[in-house]
């Protein structure tokens, strides 16, 4: 039952994500500003003011940061519909922009590379060297492809069509990262021996089971 829920869940996300796309790449290809649009626009960060608002340990600091969201937005409303294309590509770059740090940082002399460490939490422990060295190179492919990515998106978004960088952003990018995941693999498995029988999935249950742990 539990698994059941787990994978309704997951399929409920997905569904969420996939409507979104649609809509943004309709508003998009539209070349009319809308209501649509600046609601879609101001959608995501609706949402991460309400998810600080809520884990916020002090309620006066999360009304005070919801109350000025909103007093931002209904001030700006007209000059966010008036861009809500531009207000996408910042959208699109700054999460690219938050993936490539966090894979970078852990990238420094006196950090753990993040997929060592997703590697770790699979293998349940630390990992060979042959192992240690291959997850490192992975990690920096990661950020060479979030790199790729940002400037992709910048180039399409004002030396292409709107509709075009649309595309490209909407449809494209979840498609590439599932190639990336699957390169990988393939990889991994020529690469590597003695590999352990877990998957990403299971590193990102592990890691929200030490979040929820440690919260």
């Amino acid at each position: 039952m539990l698994e059941a829920m787990r994978t309704a869940r997951g399929l409920s996300i997905v569904v969420m994500i996939v409507t979104y796309a649609v809509l943004v790449h309709h508003v998009n290809t539209s070349g009319q500003s809308s209501m649509l649009g600046a609601i879609l626009a101001l959608l995501p960060m609706f949402l991460l003011v309400i998810t600080f608002s809520l884990k916020t340990t002090s309620r006066l600091v999360g009304i005070s940061s919801l109350l000025i969201f909103c007093i931002v937005s209904w001030f700006a409303w007209s000059l966010v519909r008036q861009h809500t294309g531009l207000i996408f590509w910042m959208l699109d770059i700054t999460l690219m922009s938050g993936l490539l740090v966090t894979f970078g940082w852990t990238l420094q002399r006196d950090q753990k590379p993040l997929c060592v460490h997703f590697a770790e939490m699979i293998n349940g422990g630390e990992l060979p060297a042959e192992h240690e060295r291959y997850a490192h190179k992975v990690t920096v492919a990661w950020v060479v492809f979030f790199a790729m990515m940002i400037i992709a998106s910048t180039v399409l978004f004002f030396m292409a069509p709107l509709a075009t960088w649309s595309f490209f952003v909407n449809f494209l990018t979840l498609p590439l990262v599932a190639l990336m995941f699957v390169v990988e693999f393939i990889v991994r498995r020529r690469v590597l021996t003695d590999l352990p029988t877990g998957h990403i999935l299971d590193a990102v249950r592990a890691y929200l089971n030490n979040s929820a742990r440690t919260q």
